[in-house]
């Protein structure tokens, strides 16, 4: 397996695929790169080089008991894209990996980044405070919390329906597709797991928002159950410079997933635009 080492010795699993202009993608939460594979054979396939890792204690990437924070994932994002000299890149992010590229940007700037992309991300704030009236409320997160520890198996597949909008009326249920969500999420590190709700909920990404400067793409359905639009893309969009937004109609978290075609042909245009 490809892997690089990071300061603290944890072993950082990823996929590099194809030549040409380098597009690294960020997962979300409790998946891995495997996530992405839509997205990769797609961009490769036309002339991209696609690259994607496991987030630390995530899929292949070792299980660490520390370091499971936003800081630590940004630089683990920076050690990869070092370590393979990766300049130009746009970088796409997905719900948590939105926000992993966000502070990424906001730690290590972006001299070596084209463009990025968050989609349907938790940036800038999921938690509800005096200052984000918006956001979900702590118990939320407490509930995943409780659900993780209780039966990560059972929370996982369940977890999985509203996921991808299969718990809606009328939705065509892939049960191959939730599956692969319950393998993903299954052979994360539990730790890993329990630690990443805190970061993708109650981190405050505004000032790395605000960091951004080079063309932004923030998409979302509009029917997503895991992170409110109305908190999130719709917010984004208002503090990153020049940002440009797109909603799908219906669509919901996972729409990677369950509107590949969409979204690989809107991903394609903004890279080449």
């Amino acid at each position: 397996m490809s892997t690089i080492t990071t300061k603290d010795g944890t072993e950082i699993f990823y996929k590099d695929w194809g030549t040409g202009q380098p597009v690294v993608f960020s997962h979300g939460w409790p998946l891995s790169a495997d996530a992405w594979d839509q997205q990769m054979i797609f961009l490769g396939e036309r002339g991209y080089r696609v690259i994607a890792h496991d987030r630390r204690g995530h899929g292949r990437s070792a299980q660490t008991w520390s370091g499971n924070d936003m800081d630590t994932y940004a630089d683990d994002l920076a050690a990869l894209v070092t370590a393979l000299d990766l300049k130009d890149a746009i970088h796409v992010g997905h719900s948590t990996g939105g926000g992993e590229v966000a502070r990424y940007i906001g730690r290590h700037g972006s001299g070596r980044v084209a463009k990025a992309v968050l989609l349907s991300s938790v940036p800038p704030l999921m938690l509800k405070t005096e200052a984000n009236p918006g956001g979900l409320p702590i118990a939320v997160f407490d509930e995943i919390r409780a659900g993780v520890l209780k039966d990560r198996s059972q929370f996982f597949k369940d977890l999985s329906l509203p996921f991808y909008g299969f718990n809606r009326a009328g939705a065509k249920i892939s049960e191959g597709l939730r599956d692969s969500f319950w393998l993903q999420g299954m052979v994360a590190g539990i730790k890993a797991v329990y630690d990443c709700i805190k970061q993708f909920s109650e981190t405050d990404f505004t000032e790395d928002l605000k960091k951004i400067d080079v063309p932004t793409l923030v998409a979302q359905g509009d029917d997503d159950q895991i992170v409110p639009i109305a908190d999130a893309s719709l917010l984004t969009v208002k503090i990153v410079k020049g940002a440009a937004l797109k909603v799908y109609p219906g669509a919901p978290h996972g729409l990677a997933q369950t509107h590949a075609d969409a979204f690989n042909a809107d991903l394609l245009a903004f890279i080449k635009g």
